[in-house]
């Protein structure tokens, strides 16, 4: 068999299934990326320019879809180059978020394409609008965007021979009429390596503060601290927190940048911004700002977690939920849909208001003051993420759908 895999940030969601397939004999494995990316065994990776930019000649609302272009014919271009050489795939498995994959079965026509829905946008139920703070967000200009901004990855789902998305609620928001043609297979944890470790220990280099078993660790991670992921939520609960828990710490992982909606104004952080409503009611003593850490950091750090908070607007499901569900985490998350996907209601963790500080630091300092209380949610929490193991369950049902997809058999 001979795949080819299409993501700007190659791995991304691939990074387990392109060598599992590389390691199989008689399959060549073929990446086609923007970015640098780490070797994987057996997997060849070609990397492309993408020429030309929008202008401002062009409308607003049809910029986002003019780089989608620009890229997508920027990866044919590389894929006319890789067919000149011989190279035929059997199956395209492709991120259609950013335009790669608009003219792939042009190049190819006969190859199934296999797309990774990861997030269908729109202008109601999901994020925009959803946070009353941003009311631009929300907007009749936003909801134009959105729907302009969907045009390219439509066109991709309406390509592919199938569709795979990592959630159920991610997958409820593709439209009606592609949502008979798509399974729900997470991208998988590594429940062996993501797991509960009662020896931790972890000291933070930047202030070198140790922590471990029995501190009151509360903790808070995301890629970036924005909104989106409820950073704004998080910090007007903190002083409340901290007031009632004296003993109470906050790490906070996370960079400065946007991953997702609008940027800060004035050319601040959000960081900043949300900090300096809450300094002058916090311990800087006891609340660490980390950064960006290595992932054996970050791991340390949620198996010496008392109570980890995850909030989320409706969007897409961080890697790192499951990942602290896994590590045996207390969670505290939000009553979104995502989130309660995975977190059933004081079963194994509890689900608070989005937009409720009060709600949000009355959850954690209940769980930090009965620390025995919270034990049967660590336990459930460990328990249900073997549902998203990678190895026994997410792996082997992504290479029988990539199979099933080659084959022209419908998907269980």
């Amino acid at each position: 068999m001979r795949v080819l895999f299409v993501h700007q940030n190659f791995p991304g969601q691939y990074r387990h299934v392109a060598p599992a397939l590389a390691a199989r004999p008689g399959h060549e494995v073929v990446a086609l990326g923007i970015n640098p990316a780490p070797p994987l065994p057996g997997v060849r990776h070609v990397r492309y320019p993408v020429e030309g930019r929008s202008t401002p000649a062009t409308h607003s609302l049809a910029r986002d879809f003019e780089t989608k272009v620009l890229r997508g014919e920027a990866a044919a271009r590389a894929a006319l180059r890789l067919r000149a050489d011989g190279f035929v795939p059997d199956v395209i498995c492709g991120h259609p978020g950013w335009g790669e994959t608009l003219f792939l079965k042009d190049v190819w026509p006969d190859a199934k394409l296999l797309s990774f829905v990861e997030f269908a946008y729109s202008a109601r139920g999901a994020d925009v609008g959803f946070d009353p703070e941003f009311p631009g967000n929300g907007s009749d200009e936003a909801a134009f965007a959105v729907r302009v901004r969907n045009a390219a990855q439509y066109l991709a789902f309406e390509a592919s021979d199938w569709l795979v998305s990592p959630t159920a609620w991610q997958a409820s928001r593709i439209p009606a009429p592609f949502r008979s043609r798509v399974s729900v297979i997470h991208d998988g944890i590594d429940t062996e390596a993501v797991r509960p470790n009662p020896k931790a220990r972890i000291t933070l280099d930047r202030d070198g503060a140790s922590f471990g078993p029995g501190d009151e660790i509360v903790t808070f991670v995301n890629r970036n601290l924005e909104p989106y992921r409820g950073y704004h939520s998080f910090m007007r609960a903190l002083p409340e927190i901290l007031r009632r828990r004296p003993r109470a710490r906050a790490v906070i992982v996370g960079g400065n940048e946007v991953s997702y909606g609008a940027r800060a104004p004035g050319g601040r952080s959000w960081r900043e911004i949300f900090l300096e409503e809450v300094r002058a009611d916090l311990d800087p003593a006891r609340v660490h700002f980390v950064g960006k850490v290595p992932y054996a950091t970050y791991l340390a750090l949620l198996q010496v977690s008392a109570v980890h908070v995850y909030l989320t607007y409706p969007f897409v499901l961080s890697w790192s939920l499951i990942e602290a569900m896994a590590a045996g985490c207390a969670i505290v998350g939000s009553a979104t849909p995502p989130v309660e996907e995975v977190i059933r209601d004081r079963e194994n963790g509890i689900l608070v208001d989005f937009f409720s500080p009060r709600a949000i630091g009355k959850a954690v300092t209940d769980l930090l003051a009965d620390p025995a209380a919270a034990e049967p949610l660590r336990r459930a929490a460990r328990r249900d993420a073997q549902a998203y193991d990678l190895r026994r369950v997410c792996l082997p049902r992504h290479l029988r759908l990539i199979e099933d997809v080659v084959a022209g058999r419908i998907p269980a």
